[in-house]
């Protein structure tokens, strides 16, 4: 079945004739104005159909820009070619692979051009996927480039296509630069690829109203010259005025250097330690060895960027509070760098402009930190394909710290380091698993950002709050233990919410006691010996492990059911008053299951295979 779309005259295409061009591209412009019409109604504002973009690729060839229509539960996608060689391929994948991957591609046998929706195998093969969900609406030539309009619903039950969810997509894309006899001819391992991580589904939320008297600062890189290196994290120390005043931030929005959209991948503003009367000025590599060790201190989150991530509004009954007694003028502002190309004599002044006002709102609105204790207790065996850790905060914890109306959670930032691959928190109440408060299944620690919920989480006093983070170690030798070190691991939700409470932090960690047990039944069962002394340090024991199946799966239900420590803590690191070690883990009597998607009978007609793309030169 042939399902001509729309018309182009582009490099290598082939093109058809006057007449059969004006039919097809009326006929497709007229369809596709009533389906995005429809589509996009309610769902973005009317002067901007595509609130979303990105640019794919680090010279800025490939830009992406989307709209979400959760009526429809389908993406639209504008994919801006700039520069058309033969063709290209577009989709999703787990991890950011081109081996199976879910893909539409443009191509041309040198004769015609075709759109269709496609898989590739384990092998970067590329074949027809026989269910048709990319939907080709429009192709049409700009004064930019070729301009391709299509979209595909969120679950399509098609087991070569992707669930797309509202965690972290990773995009990827390739480069055709020479016409291929069929689709099949086509393998993913001879062109040039990438990839681009990005959250699709954005939730609907109105914009809260700006204070009359909003005013704005810029916390900029300093005109850095980029590294010719792939990554990059660069720190840089502002510094608030002197008797700079309490004020409320209501919002924050990105600035990037125009030019350098490809390679800013995310910034975040960090607030100094308010015990510390100053700290030394500093620009320049996180990592650099000349950093000083004071801006360790520097954690404390004021705003949080991410590619593809647009504004970022508080509720209109809160504000996070920044300036006056007890808090610091330092902020540190770290900026990652994605270079791939590691593209020479860049220089950038990108950052965040922070919108405050001196009318305080309502709420002061907090950060809550759940999750893992930092601590090497806590640890993954090497070679595991998924091996979970969960942190909690009690019923006991939330009893104690929070008022008797609760507070509401209405935003999160999961973070872990290299070898996190999952992040979820989930909220129970009376031992049953009530709701989820964030997810992201397909989490990548290159790629953080604050994010809105859909709604609003009320936590109660007694609520438990339950964090687990999936890693992969299968490339590592030794196991990881937990710790700051980058090479080390943690599992962390920052929750932001309001009204904001003593409570800065409710996180767990294994009873230590339990955990020498551990290593005690190893030694009885293998005759490699892990030092228990003393002086022995809990990561030297964890390297001394002898990991097979028993070392493996007695380590996990170590802590599925040891008793653990907690950190019940206010913002001057002191824990609440009682007994926090030893304590029972949180028992479950009903768990939450995982999304699955919906397949509810498609009333519309998909194409049976490839479009015959008819591409003509379009006015811009």
């Amino acid at each position: 079945m042939q399902d001509p779309s729309c018309q182009h005259r582009g490099p290598g295409l082939p093109s058809p004739s006057v007449r059969e061009a004006a039919s097809m591209y009326g006929t497709a412009v007229a369809i596709f104005l009533v389906i995005l019409v429809a589509a996009l109604q309610g769902s973005a504002p009317p002067e901007n159909p595509f609130p979303y973009h990105i640019l794919l690729d680090p010279q800025g060839t490939l830009e992406l820009s989307w709209n979400v229509s959760y009526i429809q539960e389908t993406v639209h996608f504008r994919l801006l070619v700039r520069g058309l060689k033969a063709g290209l391929l577009f989709g999703m994948s787990d991890r950011g692979e081109l081996e199976n991957a879910d893909l539409v591609v443009l191509w041309t046998n040198g004769d015609s051009a075709y759109f269709a929706d496609a898989w590739s195998d384990w092998k970067g093969q590329i074949h027809l996927d026989t269910q048709q969900d990319y939907q080709l609406l429009q192709a049409q030539g700009t004064p930019d480039g070729l301009s391709l309009l299509f979209k595909r619903p969120f679950g399509t039950c098609d087991p070569k296509d992707y669930f797309i969810q509202d965690d972290t997509v990773h995009l990827v894309y390739g480069i055709l630069e020479q016409p291929f006899s069929s689709l099949e001819a086509i393998n993913t391992s001879g062109l040039q690829t990438g990839l681009q991580r990005v959250q699709l589904l954005k939730p609907e939320l109105p914009v809260p109203t700006m204070p009359a008297d909003t005013r704005t600062m810029e916390i900029r890189a300093p005109d850095v010259l980029i590294p010719a290196q792939e990554t990059t994290y660069w720190c840089y120390i502002s510094e608030l005025p002197q008797g700079f005043p309490r004020h409320h931030i209501v919002m924050y929005e990105p600035l990037v250097t125009q030019g350098n959209e490809a390679l800013v991948h995310h910034m975040e503003i960090f607030q100094c330690a308010g015990a510390f009367e100053s700290f030394p000025h500093f620009s320049g590599p996180c990592d650099s060895r000349m950093k000083p060790e004071r801006l360790n201190h520097c954690r404390h989150v004021l705003a949080a960027w991410a590619l593809g991530a647009k504004a970022f509004y508080y509720p209109q009954e809160a504000g996070l509070p920044f300036g006056g007694k007890g808090s610091s003028r330092f902020l540190r502002l770290e900026v990652h760098y994605h270079n791939p190309l590691k593209i020479q004599g860049r220089r950038d002044s990108s950052g965040i402009r922070l919108y405050y006002t001196a009318t305080l709102r309502h709420f002061d609105a907090g950060i809550l930190e759940l999750g893992l204790v930092y601590t090497p207790l806590m640890a993954i065996p090497p070679r595991e394909a998924a091996f979970v850790l969960t942190g909690y905060c009690t019923d006991k914890c939330t009893q104690l710290a929070l008022p008797p109306t609760g507070i509401h959670i209405f935003a999160s930032q999961l973070h872990t380091h290299l070898t996190g691959r999952k992040v979820v928190t989930v909220l129970a109440r009376d031992g049953r698993e009530l709701e989820v408060v964030s997810r992201d299944n397909h989490y990548s620690p290159h790629f953080q950002e604050i994010r809105m919920l859909k709604k609003a989480v009320s936590v109660l006093p007694g609520d438990v709050l339950i964090t687990s983070c999936t890693y992969n170690t299968e490339d590592r030798k030794l196991a990881t233990v937990g710790g700051f070190g980058i090479l080390e691991e943690m599992c962390v939700n920052y929750v932001h919410y309001y009204p904001q409470t003593q409570l800065e932090l409710c996180k767990s960690t294994v009873d230590a006691g339990f955990l020498q047990k551990y290593f005690h039944l190893v030694n009885r069962f293998n005759s490699e010996e892990v030092c228990t002394c003393p002086q022995a340090s809990v990561p030297e024991q964890f390297a001394s492990v002898p990991w097979n199946s028993f070392s493996r799966d007695v380590l996990a239900a170590l802590y599925g059911s040891a008793p653990i420590s907690m950190h019940c803590n206010k913002s001057s690191a002191i824990r609440f008053q009682g007994e926090w070690d030893l304590q029972p883990l949180p028992e479950m009597v009903s768990t939450l299951e995982e999304p699955t998607p919906q397949c509810p009978p498609s009333l519309v007609q998909h194409p049976a295979g490839p479009t015959v793309v008819s591409l003509s030169r379009g006015r811009g």
